[in-house]
């Protein structure tokens, strides 16, 4: 095992203070399914992605983001590294090579026309506009990076006098092969673990993340957990979109257990045995 197990549920008194609404709330779209009315949350995840995004930041370095698919890795990664700095997030094929990193790098700089086929023309545009003040370069789904990415990601943080933050994320089965990547041994400023919700922290997180949980009884909230989400804040935000719908079709105002019997029917394919 890589990873540390997640802690216990927090009383109640930390709960209420980890679960704290964001003042400076994260853009409708970040969200997923840019359900309307969802929050943004300090939860433990965001608070591990934040400290090890920071030390990153102020010195040029990686951080390495692990977490289950849905438990909020992009969403913690982008809504703390906006308060830092320019994001540069690279969108590319599912087996990339270093001339489809530097064709998104070129894209994410904004830089003028299309990258240069010629591999020095384009590093040379790539590391004229890094070299113009920091950035955080986001990958996700890092584990798919051959060799020869991962030496060029090397290659642009250690030609650069302030290094480079490069945040990496990465479901658990690819935590195996980031660690044993050995340029990551020594540049890296963190290994943050974003763990799903414990069964005991839904009560306390889901009604903060949107205002219609607030009605409901924390044991249906826990029963519904248990059924459809499984502590991943991704599938709250489908229930939430779902249960939306529901009350709009219906014209009430509260959803009841009929209700959220529907909408877990619904969400997971129907009834279970």
């Amino acid at each position: 095992m890589l990873t540390t197990p997640p802690p216990a549920g927090p009383a109640p008194a930390v709960a209420l203070e980890l679960f704290a609404v964001l003042e400076d709330a994260a853009p409708p779209d970040l969200h997923f399914l840019a359900t309307p009315g969802l929050r943004t949350l300090l939860t433990p995840g965001v608070l591990a992605v934040a400290d090890a995004l920071a030390d990153a930041y102020a010195q040029g370095r990686f951080v390495c983001v692990v977490g289950d698919a849905g438990v909020g890795k992009t969403f913690a990664v982008h809504t703390t590294a906006r308060r830092l700095g320019e994001l540069l997030p690279l969108d590319f094929r599912a087996q990339p090579a270093p001339t489809d990193l530097r064709a998104c790098l070129h894209k994410a700089l904004k830089l003028p026309g299309e990258a240069p086929a010629d591999p020095g023309a384009a590093d040379t545009l790539i590391r004229r506009a890094l070299a113009q003040g920091p950035r955080i370069v986001v990958v996700e789904d890092a584990d798919r990076l051959s060799a020869s990415c991962f030496e060029y990601l090397r290659f642009l943080h250690d030609d650069l006098p302030q290094g480079l933050c490069v945040v990496l994320t990465a479901q658990p089965p690819g935590e195996r092969r980031l660690r044993a990547q050995r340029m990551l041994a020594t540049r890296t400023a963190g290994w943050p673990f974003i763990w799903p919700l414990t069964r005991d922290q839904v009560p306390w997180a889901v009604p903060a993340l949107h205002p219609l949980w607030q009605s409901v009884a924390p044991d249906d909230l826990q029963a519904l957990d248990a059924r459809v989400a499984d502590g991943c804040l991704r599938r709250w935000a489908v229930l939430t979109r779902h249960t939306q719908r529901a009350l709009a079709v219906t014209g009430t105002k509260r959803p009841d257990r009929g209700m959220l019997q529907a909408v877990a029917d619904r969400v997971d394919g129907g009834r279970r045995p």
